[in-house]
């Protein structure tokens, strides 16, 4: 794949949502990912002129995909084709192609294949679309943080988790809301003295400052500052469980017990 062909674009919705457009400098056609707001995208699509071809969806909840009948009214109307790819494990109306794990989806207007990661946690039935270069991860994995538990349990998502930080470390990461400095403030909680995180964080307040998304992070950047994705650090055991160094816990029960920490945080 030429990446250099390819644009990533996130369109804003409602307070904090991202609906990332993928476009191709060789043509005019635009797939969506997550387009919980219809106006928001029609909008974006008639401005840039393009043509609307498919939809991946992450998972059920109504920001991701309350736009989804009324872009097929939008297409139908102009007698224009429309795919929409979503979870099998998910109750999601308007659904064309259900994905589980290790299905491929192929985008064929825009010459792009993904692969389907079951992401368990946030709802039973999420999934991520990935590649060589990127993944669209939907509200398992953000930047500095992760989903809540809506559904599954906190094993499912740290395996969840674990499953996204394999991934290669240039892996652009594309969660689909902007909430990366408040995470970043729990992520302080949590390890106050991680220089990585400290210097991200002025990073981000001045893209933020500039009305800049903080979004696409990096699976090596999450892997620095993330404190989910750094159950295993001994700091961050001592700092979720207390200094005692009498009992041994395993990732699993840091990460739950840190889960429970952000809910209250």
């Amino acid at each position: 794949m030429n990446t250099a062909k390819y644009q990533i674009t996130g369109i804003p919705a409602f307070n904090d949502n991202y609906i990332w457009a993928i476009t191709h400098s060789d043509n005019n056609h635009v797939a969506l990912v997550d387009p919980g707001c219809a106006n928001s995208c029609i909008e974006f699509i008639e401005t840039k002129q393009l043509v609307l071809t498919d939809i991946l969806i992450t998972h059920h909840h109504k920001d991701h995909t309350g736009g989804i009948e009324s872009l097929k009214a939008y297409n139908q109307a102009k007698q224009l084709a429309l795919t929409v790819y979503g979870p099998a494990n998910d109750n999601i109306q308007g659904i064309d192609v259900s994905l589980s794990e290790n299905d491929v989806v192929e985008l064929k207007p825009l010459n792009i294949r993904f692969q389907v990661i079951d992401l368990p946690g946030h709802t039973h039935g999420h999934i991520a679309y990935a590649n060589e270069t990127l993944v669209f991860c939907g509200d398992t994995l953000f930047s500095a943080g992760c989903g809540r538990l809506f559904e599954g349990s906190p094993s499912q998502m740290y395996q969840s988790l674990s499953k996204l930080a394999n991934l290669h470390e240039h892996t652009k990461v594309y969660c689909t809301h902007e909430y990366t400095l408040a995470n970043i403030d729990f992520a302080l909680a949590v390890e106050p003295n991680n220089q990585d995180t400290l210097a991200y964080q002025q990073h981000v307040l001045q893209l933020r400052q500039q009305n800049k998304p903080s979004i696409p992070t990096t699976i090596e950047q999450e892997k620095k500052i993330n404190p989910f994705l750094r159950c295993q650090s001994q700091a961050v055991k001592r700092k979720i469980h207390g200094d005692s160094t009498h009992t041994t816990y395993d990732d699993i029960a840091t990460f739950t017990a840190m889960r429970q920490w952000k809910d209250k945080f």
